[in-house]
């Protein structure tokens, strides 16, 4: 028999948990969303079913429909079962701005529909970066964001969170278990603790000096989650994402057995806080960035019942990430198939160096495809974690690897035609940009994976503005990218990176640009708010990256009128990218990238007018009077001196603009 779900159709339930009522609001609200006046009534119902596994449910269909579960993840992924495939409630439906199309009724052909076993047994994602969505608000609302978070979690058939960084893990975290989440913890917050320096700002956070302030900290934050689903994270790495001995003082770690020694001891005597207060608890331990080193030395011992959790480098590829100028790409993948494992995955990163944030991951679906696939040839299955940021700009690839946790494959092919599908009506034309996006971004490596997002062209370009405020003969901080030389040998190398993509990315965004053109109504709004957007910050942040290696040119021979002229250009660029991301920003997304702090376009465009206003002084008169003269006065007006000056003395943005408008008179 077919069921009808109309507007009247209802939920009734007994006995059900928090997280199971909550997907019951769920799809009330859904039925609400997508049904008119309601014709007749009829029942959706919950039952359980012993015999059915963890989380797996069964959804029948005929004079009712019965979801059948054996535990509460069961029914929340069966409502939301409901809710996308008969309802057509997409995972990113808030996040993509799906249009829930109106209509009377839907008729549910009669028969039942199984769960599909995940290929991931903890698949999550780490809110972290959260930077935009932590100053916020729906409708008001700051903790709705977060709540939009978890929904599109559990309808990726997500079932951990890593619930914000820092204080907020803390704080959403209870929300994030009301609604059938698992718990886990940042790799610098093991077990979830207040970080020592938080709770003993006056104190130095070395262990060796103040161990039982350490094992408080970290049996209070046990006995707060005891009771809950919690993946219990060992680690000691240090405070504020760093490693320990980088804030120790007393020269016993100066080695790299010491160190390994002390992160085995330290794991060990927080397994066995956990065991005092937890039975049978899950244990998991990053083997990330330096740590992943020591383990590869063979320096950092582990219990058997802790799930080794390797990472990426950021960029999706399986190897020790990038620390400031140090490099070793040591493989975190294993040699040969293990009996258990994890991986910590970004789609967004956050490196002060190349990384992505407020733009879409810059490598391709293949390449995600390839790496993800050996992860799971390795048995690495256990646990998979993975660096969501905001959700918004990383929908995209956060779809593909949903879709890989559960089993399935994925190509830059296969993703762009069914995302531009759910998403953009079909249009091959948005399928198209969306598979071809990451030939467009500036490559900075030899490697594979080496490709740039947003923040290439924003933090270096303002550590090497600081260095030229402070005379500095060279920019340590761009080693990484240039190698060492005089300041001028950096600036030069690190924006000829720019100067070498901006006809690639120009045609690229132009190519979008025209897509846009073709598109209307809800599909261009979403088009020009997402990938448009996201190439335009892209393109305009290069040319002005490219625009900044010029002036400095002009600035390190002298030429202080010219390099003052190109900074403000530059600054106009990176002007323009802020104003067109801010510009993305409709109905409910108003002020979202207002706290853009992390590639902080803004601050960019601000200090190229900080270093234009340094080519002045170095260029113009002390009294600011011969450039003025210049840009202002008539040729045979320049020399009479009779009154010095005939306005107010100009801003470095007043006098550029007047030189504009000097050089555009015919």
């Amino acid at each position: 028999m077919d069921f009808v779900i109309n507007a009247g159709t209802r939920i009734e339930y007994d006995g059900a948990s928090g997280a199971v009522i909550n997907a019951v609001n769920i799809l009330s609200r859904d039925i609400k969303k997508k049904f008119t006046d309601p014709t007749r009534g009829n029942i959706i119902k919950l039952t359980r079913d012993a015999s059915l596994g963890e989380e797996e449910f069964t959804v029948t269909v005929g004079e009712t429909i019965t979801v059948a579960a054996s535990d509460s993840l069961g029914f929340v992924y069966g409502l939301l079962y409901i809710s996308e495939k008969f309802l057509g409630i997409l995972p990113f439906w808030f996040w993509m701005d799906q249009k829930i199309e109106k209509t009377d009724e839907i008729t549910v052909k009669g028969g039942q529909y199984k769960s599909v076993k995940p290929a991931v047994k903890y698949r999550g994602w780490f809110i972290n970066d959260e930077v935009l969505i932590m100053k916020w608000a729906i409708d008001g609302d700051s903790e709705e964001p977060w709540r939009m978070a978890f929904e599109a979690l559990l309808r990726c058939g997500g079932n951990m969170v890593i619930p914000g960084t820092d204080k907020n893990s803390r704080l959403h975290r209870r929300l994030a278990a009301d609604m059938g989440l698992w718990i886990t913890h940042h790799h610098a917050e093991p077990l979830g603790a207040e970080m020592f320096a938080r709770a003993y700002p006056d104190l130095k956070p070395n262990y060796l000096d103040h161990p039982d302030l350490f094992n408080k900290l970290w049996e209070d934050a046990v006995t707060e989650q005891k009771d809950g689903k919690t993946i219990w994270c060992l680690g000691f790495r240090g405070q504020g994402d760093a490693p320990f001995w980088s804030h120790d003082t007393s020269g016993k770690f100066d080695t790299d057995e010491k160190r390994g020694k002390m992160i085995s001891d330290i794991i060990e005597l927080q397994r066995r806080i956990v065991l005092k207060h937890v039975k049978n608890p899950v244990f998991c331990t990053n083997l990330y960035g330096e740590v992943m080193e020591l383990y590869d030395k063979g320096l950092i011992t582990l219990p058997e019942d802790v799930i080794k959790i390797s990472a990426d480098n950021g960029f999706g590829k399986m190897v020790t990430r990038r620390r400031d100028n140090h490099t070793v790409r040591v493989s975190s993948m294993p040699k040969e198939r293990q009996k258990s494992g994890g991986i910590y995955y970004h789609v967004s990163f956050y490196d002060l160096q190349a990384a992505n944030h407020i733009t879409m991951f810059p490598n391709s679906v293949d390449f995600v495809d390839r790496e993800l696939t050996e992860v799971t040839d390795k048995n690495m299955t256990d646990y998979w974690l993975i660096n969501c940021s905001n959700v918004r700009p990383h929908a995209y690839f956060l779809d593909a690897v949903r879709k890989k946790w559960m089993g399935e494959s994925v190509s830059d092919e296969t993703q762009s035609v069914s995302f531009a599908a759910d998403y953009y009506g079909g249009n091959a034309d948005v399928a198209a940009v969306y598979r071809d996006y990451h030939t467009a971004m500036l490559n900075f490596g030899e490697n594979e994976d080496e490709h740039a997002g947003e923040q290439f062209y924003n933090d270096p370009m303002r550590v090497a503005v600081n260095a030229v405020f402070k005379g500095k003969s060279d920019v340590p901080g761009l080693n990484w990218i240039s190698g060492a030389g005089t300041i001028r040998e950096q600036i030069k190398k690190y924006t000829d990176f720019a100067a070498d993509n901006t006809d690639n990315i120009a045609a690229f965004y132009k190519r979008c640009q025209s897509v846009s053109e073709k598109l209307n109504g809800d599909a261009k709004r979403l088009f020009d708010a997402t990938i448009l957007m996201q190439t335009a910050i892209h393109r305009y942040c290069t040319e002005g990256l490219k625009t900044f290696g010029e002036g400095y040119e002009y600035y390190a021979d002298g030429d202080f009128k010219n390099a003052f002229m190109t900074f403000g250009r530059c600054a106009e660029l990176y002007k323009t990218s802020n104003r067109v991301m801010r510009g993305s920003e409709y109905g409910v997304w108003k002020d979202f990238y207002y706290n853009d702090c992390f590639a902080d376009i803004k601050h960019s465009a601000y200090m190229a007018e900080k270093i234009m206003g340094l080519a002045r002084e170095k260029g113009d008169s002390a009294s600011h009077v011969r450039w003025y003269r210049d840009a202002v006065y008539a040729p045979e007006d320049r020399e009479i001196m009779t009154l010095l000056v005939n306005d107010n003395h100009m801003t470095d943005w007043e006098l550029y603009e007047a030189f504009k408008r000097k050089e555009n008179v015919k």
